[in-house]
Parts: structure tokens; sequence; C-alpha cells
């Protein structure tokens, strides 16, 4: 019988919470085990492997990717929308380092995955930023792989502390937005 408050949701919360902490290379089915108070097996009641729950906390992630950039981006257009995503996306990743780290180079296994529904949640928040801008429908998959790809660099070098220079990191990331931004307009 699976222990008393311990559920799928709660396990992948508390994986999420551990790759955070430890990184997700380190998290092992043992150690999410030893985290939440049961022996390995009796995590298989809740999921079914250590590729099944990094896929779930993938999901995770993306959904509260997507909650973050898209409740910052609320009531701004242009470069104040802009700089709300980039700013809360950042903010994710580095908080939440390994549950972000679970959802790079995965592939939704089909449109009813729950992988696939938190990604497109995410794509549909960085493309309302790209309303703000004036750039033809032929370009926007060009410019939204290029907001994805700024923030995502930025944000996944800041968390593995790989800005090492005496440059302000945060001066830095307003001149991203910046740089970004004129970009844009400039489509």
């Amino acid at each position: 019988m699976p222990r008393a408050g311990l559920d799928p949701a709660a396990v992948v919360a508390a994986g999420a919470a551990l790759a955070d902490q430890v990184g997700l290379a380190n998290l092992t089915m043992g150690r999410l085990a030893e985290r939440v108070g049961v022996r390995t097996p009796s995590l298989y009641k809740h999921v079914g492997s250590q590729e099944d729950l990094n896929r779930r906390i993938a999901a995770l992630a993306l959904n509260e990717a997507a909650d973050a950039v898209g409740g910052a981006i609320q009531g701004h257009a242009g470069r104040d929308a802009l700089a709300a995503a980039a700013r809360a996306f950042r903010a994710f990743v580095v908080e939440h380092p390994g549950r972000y780290a679970a959802t790079i180079g995965l592939e939704p296994s089909g449109p009813d995955d729950p992988l696939a529904a938190a990604a497109q949640r995410l794509l549909d928040a960085f493309t309302a930023v790209l309303r703000g801008y004036r750039i033809p429908e032929s370009a926007r998959d060009h410019a939204l792989r290029t907001l994805r790809s700024l923030c995502h660099g930025f944000a996944t070098l800041q968390a593995d502390n790989a800005f090492q220079w005496s440059a302000d990191v945060d001066e830095s990331f307003e001149w991203l937005i910046t740089f970004t931004d004129r970009g844009l307009r400039a489509m």
C-alpha cells in the first residue's frame, strides 16, 4: 500500500526539488526514495521509471515556466513584455536549474503527452511577446527560436555559474534585452 500522502504529484514535486538541489544528473530513484521516506521499490507505485520521473519533472518545469512567463507579460507589450518575459524566465531557470535541465532534449511521445501541452504553453507565452513587434508571419518561427535561444542560453549559463567576468550579470542581461528589442524592432 502506498504511503499516506504520497502520490504521483508528490513524488514528482519531491523529485523536482531534489533535482534543483543536487542536479538532474544526480537525481536517482534511491535518493528520491530516501528524501520522501520510503524504500526505492515503493516509488514505482507512483512513477514507472527514472525516465518517467524525468519526463514528469520536465512537464512540471515547462508548466511552471509558462506560468511565470505568461503571468509576467500580462498587460505588457513590446519591449516591456520582452523584458518581463526574459526576466521571469531567467529567474525561473536560476531558481530551478535541476527541473529545467529535465526539459532539455526531450521530445513529446505524441500530441496527448503532457510534455507536448506544457511545451506549447511556454512557446505560446513567448509567442505572445512577439505580437508586440511587426514580425512577418514568415519570420515568426525564426524570431521565436531566437528569443527562446537567447533567454535559455543566458539563464542556463548563469545557473551553471558560467559568468566569471567582473562585469555585472544583471547589466549584461539588460543589455541582452535591449539588443533583442532592437533586433525585433528592426524586422
